[in-house]
């Protein structure tokens, strides 16, 4: 059953396989865990207010959200997989995302802090122009941050500055200065995820060799002719977001995923083009080209020479 947040409580109390809350509002938010609204476009939480408790629903976000858990555990499912929200993380989540939430037992105040607000708090801010490039939000939970000792308490400090410019009555200066607070945590959250990716260099090279693995396989099976694979098809093969699977890659190589893949396709190019007299427009096809001319173009932005010309010998222009 889908309903907006504003008619849970008429429903809470009756017997649905599923109930899935539409969240457009903070106001709605608010009124699910009977809190109190200061500024209708945005809110910092804090669960223990709470004066109801909410479980076993799925929440379709309207907006943007960051939640710190501090307390008891807590499973979130993401698409059909679920994930433990264990203490001292942090996960977030952007409008379109539909997560379900699941508590062991039906806790009237966890302890859980956050942060809540809607696009349009940000429009024509600074933040609004940037908002995209916090990847993070496309993560899921089974990638929430693990923050330490120092980054929880500016993960706190941020919220307590936003907290204290939203008590105030609002004017003119308040959606860019809430937004510019906003801005600072979320650069926090970027500088805390790089940190992770280094912490767990070991989990991620291991992430890396599954990749170029995958790869190979790829086209040692032949699905080559399936079309050329795609950054979603390796992430989804070591289960990882494409968000967090394309950061993850660009911060451990220097490179993005599709420029790794598109070099792989060149080497096994190379290969084909050297061991074979297979027709040119046969190994492009076999490598997932649907026209030849776009692998031509590929093979020669990458190495300097058309593949005819790499099959004569032909040497790479000078640079």
């Amino acid at each position: 059953m889908y309903i907006y947040a504003s008619n849970f409580s008429y429903f809470c109390n009756m017997k649905h396989d599923t109930i899935t809350v539409k969240l457009d509002s903070i106001d709605a938010y608010n009124k699910l865990y009977g809190l109190k609204t200061l500024h209708p476009l945005v809110t910092v939480i804090n669960l223990t207010e709470a004066t109801r408790i909410v479980n076993h629903i799925q929440v379709d976000y309207g907006v943007y959200a960051l939640f710190l858990k501090n307390g008891v555990s807590c499973s979130l499912k993401y698409g059909r997989q679920t994930y433990d929200y264990q203490e001292g993380t942090v996960v977030s989540f952007s409008p379109g995302q539909i997560i379900g939430v699941e508590n062991e037992t039906d806790e009237l105040a966890p302890d859980v802090i956050g942060l809540m607000f809607h696009p349009d708090l940000i429009y024509k801010t600074a933040l609004a122009a940037k908002i995209k490039n916090y990847g993070f939000f496309d993560y899921s939970q089974r990638e929430a941050l693990h923050l330490s000792a120092d980054e929880r308490a500016l993960f706190i400090e941020c919220l307590d500055h936003i907290k204290a410019e939203i008590e105030h009555p609002v004017d003119k200066h308040t959606a860019e200065i809430v937004a510019s607070h906003i801005q600072v945590l979320l650069d926090y959250m970027t500088r805390f995820y790089e940190r992770q990716f280094i912490t767990r260099r070991k989990v991620n090279s291991d992430m890396l060799t599954k990749f170029e693995k995958a790869l190979k396989e790829y086209y040692v099976a032949g699905h080559g002719k399936n079309g050329i694979p795609t950054v979603n098809h390796f992430a989804e093969t070591v289960n990882l977001t494409p968000g967090y699977f394309g950061d993850l890659v660009k911060k451990e190589t220097g490179k993005t995923a599709q420029e790794i893949i598109s070099l792989r396709i060149i080497e096994f190019a190379k290969e084909r083009l050297s061991n074979s007299n297979d027709d040119i427009n046969l190994i492009a096809y076999d490598l997932g080209f649907q026209y030849p001319q776009h692998f031509s173009r590929m093979f020669k932005r990458i190495t300097g020479v058309s593949p005819s010309q790499y099959r004569a010998g032909q040497n790479p222009p000078a640079m």
